[in-house]
């Protein structure tokens, strides 16, 4: 595939230009809606359908289905990543207006870490054809082990991640609006920067996504090894997230199947990239079955658990919620905490203060 450097800016102009339109639609924290999350996710789709559209014209049937395939293999694993953000959302207890901020961020750390294991990818499969097996193998080791612990979840308390920020990182314990940096006075006077909890949650979220591209990025190479095709059909999933988490964080409890789903595509496509050499499964074979799969998961769940209404996701055993300082307000010193301050079972920096449980405004 015969990409030149021109398309590769153009794609790139093109992602960067929809990030500053995101950007600028959620200039101010508000609560993003279900109908505005639908609309956002109308457009995300329809953009990242529509490059595949390009593709299929300029390059042909064949690299235009691989497209579709990595698009629709990334677009499904995002899904699982919803729930655990949504999970980790709540364990945090975020407010849902500076959730976006947080989301918008993860996302553009995760293109940015996505290219850089694409690129290392490709070097590797250049250089080394064999690690393809290993690439197989370890997508059906993971589609197993998927399968196996699919009705465990995510504890952001046992978060080695979270451990790591609470010792090293001195932090407020209270949101600041929606800053992830802000000043409080020592008590020698002396204004210093801290985070807030906006930041921890920024990079469990990060360090989170990054666990998921060890796993989607493999799946991927599975379909395609063209890295034009591989990063744009990353890309072009990922971009719709911040929508998606919004559309669908509320009704991850109906989605029962899913995950076990997953786990056979993580199967298909680790098994498609073992045969590689006895037998080479067409593109339209693998697009299909992945479609398949995928379908009947989400038909199953819905049916399975129809008549249930949107339910907001909840952490079993979070601490007391974050208290919330407006942006306008400067932050009381009384709120700061040192490293390594804060109790082993609560969020980071979080000392009890009595606007937590108080019937003061949050």
């Amino acid at each position: 595939m015969d990409v030149p450097l021109w398309a590769w800016a153009a794609v790139l102009g093109v992602i960067l230009a929809m990030l500053a339109i995101d950007l600028f639609a959620h200039r101010t924290a508000h609560v993003v809606g279900v109908r505005e999350a639908a609309t956002w996710s109308v457009v995300w789709v329809a953009l990242g359908l529509g490059f595949g559209a390009v593709i299929w014209a300029v390059y042909g049937a064949e690299l235009g289905q691989q497209y579709i395939a990595g698009y629709l293999i990334e677009k499904s694993l995002a899904v699982d990543n919803v729930f655990v953000f949504a999970m980790i959302f709540a364990y945090f207890a975020v407010p849902r207006e500076y959730q976006h901020r947080v989301l918008f961020y993860g996302v553009l750390g995760a293109l940015v870490f996505r290219a850089v294991f694409i690129a290392a990818g490709s070097v590797l499969i250049s250089s080394f054809a064999w690690i393809l097996y290993l690439f197989g193998a370890f997508l059906v080791l993971t589609g197993i082990k998927m399968a196996r612990q699919r009705h465990e979840h995510i504890d952001p308390s046992q978060s080695l991640v979270l451990k790591g920020f609470r010792r090293w990182v001195p932090m407020v314990g209270a949101y600041h609006g929606q800053r992830f940096l802000t000043r409080v006075k020592g008590a020698d006077g002396l204004a210093r920067r801290v985070a807030t909890p906006l930041l921890a949650v920024l990079v469990i979220v990060e360090v989170t996504d990054i666990i998921f591209a060890v796993d989607s990025i493999p799946a991927i190479f599975a379909i395609t090894q063209e890295p034009f095709l591989v990063f744009t059909s990353n890309a072009f999933a990922i971009l719709g997230l911040r929508a998606m988490y919004f559309l669908l964080a509320d009704l991850m409890h109906r989605f029962t199947y899913l995950k076990l789903g997953l786990a056979f595509v993580l199967v298909w496509v680790g098994a498609k990239m073992l045969l590689l050499d006895v037998y080479k499964i067409p593109t339209t074979v693998s697009l299909l079955v992945v479609a398949g799969i995928l379908a009947v998961a989400v038909v199953a769940s819905l049916r399975a658990t129809r008549g249930l209404d949107r339910q907001a996701p909840a952490a079993p055993g979070a601490p007391p919620p974050f208290p919330v300082i407006p942006e306008s307000e400067p932050m009381p010193a009384e709120l700061r905490v040192a490293r390594g301050r804060s109790a082993a079972d609560q969020p980071p920096g979080l000392e009890p203060d009595p606007r937590a449980t108080s019937g003061a405004p949050r």
